[in-house]
């Protein structure tokens, strides 16, 4: 009878302390899987990880028997123990009673040794077995910069520098943030005064275990043919590989200027040798293609073959500019050809007036062109438009006419600001004449009577252009001046015509003869009266009515 008592105390102690477990509301296990009734301390040498076996009693008593070591399955949580975990003291991570205090990524146990460098999840790069790192190669692929070469063999630290040797800050993937020494201290060549680029890997070979090349990647200028030397100091004379243009004329200016068949100098031929030679040795073959475009079809038409050298038509070899026809088209047969053709001449450069793409089957036709010939440029000499030759001559009026434009003075065109395009006023009939001045109304709008004689100039200009008045008595004082009925003069009625009349004609006319004297286009007057005399019976004399 007083043991019950005690077992009833034993069992409220156990319930009161489970309700009040010092290992947090997480763990949800009996006490009796890890302590005795004899105390809550468990040796040090029972931290085992078993599968937790069910509590053995007593057969006697019923009391749960103590244990030599203390089992827990780890498998059964979110931190499998695998590799090194598996052997590690419990209390060497749980380092409070709360078990669930303690974080399940590495950080949570495992000093940053890499000072944040690398990041925080140890799992990137180590195993659960040791803290070597056997994904080195992996790694820097992922990281962008494969290791190839003699970058295989370089120690961790010869790259990422720092005082534990454990802090792997990034350096960047371009080979100057960790060869830039090694190119400051190159002399041969000085990579720094060539102007050489910093990128290492355009001259050099990732994959070897050396600074040393068989190749220099010339792709931005590729070398071949003649350019296929060993020789570097050959096109660059100056020491400086930087800068060091790509133009044709860069290097060749001296070739260019003594080359005499043909002068290039004198011909004004172009300085991109590539316009006419390739990269073979000795500028041969050699083409001019823009002959045909720009001069003469020798590559195509019907002198496509016909010649050997430029000298069979250009004899002159001081000037390329001088050619001949007639060294292959002979004179009698020319001038056969040529029978009954209005200004024919035997002469080169009107074989190419008439022949332009070299073509027998027809002349040249300036009807077809973007110039047809009119009226007075039928006759007219080709040299005086074609001065300067045939190609590129200008179609604008002003090319030809700007001399006879400026010294017109009636009326004077420079002075009035007139347009320089001549078909604006004239035609292409001899003497400039006829003429028209179309943007009249720019100046004076011609209405009614006044477009009328929009043709006949003289009427009001009477041979002088300038200084032509635009008020109606500066043509009409004449008029204003011999009108008897009324007499403007007399009655100082207002020179101004559009005070009256339009300009449709004279008649009919009106006058605000209510407004300054007596209602006649108004009141009882309006229509009893037809003509001004009906009361003004002195045309001599208006007042009088």
């Amino acid at each position: 009878m007083y043991r019950l008592p005690s077992i009833i105390a034993l069992l409220g102690l156990a319930f009161a302390v489970a309700a009040q477990s010092p290992h947090g509301d997480q763990l949800k296990m009996d006490c009796a899987a890890c302590h005795t009734p004899d105390g809550w301390e468990i040796p040090a040498d029972s931290w085992h990880f078993e599968k937790v076996a069910k509590p053995r009693r007593s057969t006697t008593t019923g009391w749960i028997m103590g244990k030599d070591t203390l089992s827990f399955n780890h498998f059964n949580t979110e931190f499998p123990l695998e590799g090194r975990h598996a052997t590690v003291d419990c209390r060497a991570c749980h380092t409070s009673l709360v078990f669930s205090e303690v974080g399940s990524d590495c950080i949570s146990c495992h000093a940053d040794m890499h000072r944040q460098t690398v990041g925080t999840d140890c799992a990137r790069c180590h195993t659960v077995e040791n803290w070597l790192v056997n994904n080195i190669t992996e790694l820097h692929f992922e990281n962008g910069f494969p290791l190839a070469g003699s970058h295989l063999l370089a120690d961790c630290n010869d790259c990422h520098r720092s005082e534990t040797f454990l802090a792997f800050e990034r350096i960047g993937n371009e080979c100057v943030n960790c060869h830039l020494p090694d190119f400051n201290a190159t002399t041969t060549p000085n990579h720094g005064e060539a102007g050489f680029s910093t990128d290492c890997a355009q001259c050099h070979d990732i994959n070897k275990f050396g600074w040393e090349t068989e190749t220099i990647n010339h792709d931005f200028f590729p070398l071949t043919k003649g350019h296929e030397i060993e020789d570097c100091a050959r096109c660059h004379t100056t020491g400086s590989y930087g800068n060091t243009s790509s133009e044709c004329v860069s290097c060749h200016q001296p070739d260019y200027n003594a080359s005499l068949n043909p002068n290039h100098l004198t011909a004004g031929l172009p300085t991109d040798c590539a316009s006419c030679h390739t990269t073979d040795p000795g500028w041969m073959p050699a083409v001019f293609l823009q002959h045909d475009g720009d001069y003469f079809p020798i590559y195509s038409g019907s002198h496509q073959g016909e010649w050997m050298e430029c000298v069979d038509c250009h004899t002159n070899s001081s000037s390329f500019a001088e050619f001949t026809c007639i060294t292959c088209h002979v004179n009698p047969e020319t001038d056969h050809d040529h029978e009954g053709i209005n200004g024919y001449v035997y002469d080169s450069p009107a074989c190419l007036a008439c022949h332009p793409n070299g073509s027998s089957d027809d002349g040249f036709d300036h009807g077809l062109t973007a110039f047809p010939l009119t009226g007075a440029h039928l006759t007219t000499d080709c040299v005086e438009c074609h001065a300067n030759g045939y190609a590129g001559t200008p179609t604008e009026c002003s090319a030809c006419h700007i001399q006879q434009f400026n010294q017109t003075s009636n009326p004077n065109h420079n002075s009035l600001g007139l347009t320089t395009d001549c078909a604006s006023c004239h035609t292409t009939e001899p003497d400039w004449m006829p003429a028209s001045f179309d943007v009249h109304n720019e100046y004076y709008a011609l209405n009614g009577a006044h477009a009328m004689i929009a043709n006949d100039c003289a009427t009001c200009h009477n041979g002088d252009y300038n200084n032509t008045p635009n008020t109606c008595f500066g043509c009409h004082s004449a008029d204003y001046n011999a009108t008897a009925s009324p007499d403007h003069s007399a009655l100082m009625f207002s020179t101004d015509c559009q005070n009256c009349h339009t300009e449709n004609a004279w008649e009919p006319a009106t006058f605000d003869h209510d407004g300054q004297y007596f209602p006649i286009y108004s009141g009882s007057h309006n229509g009893e009266w037809d003509v001004c005399l009906d009361c003004h019976t002195n045309p001599q004399d208006y007042s009088v009515f």
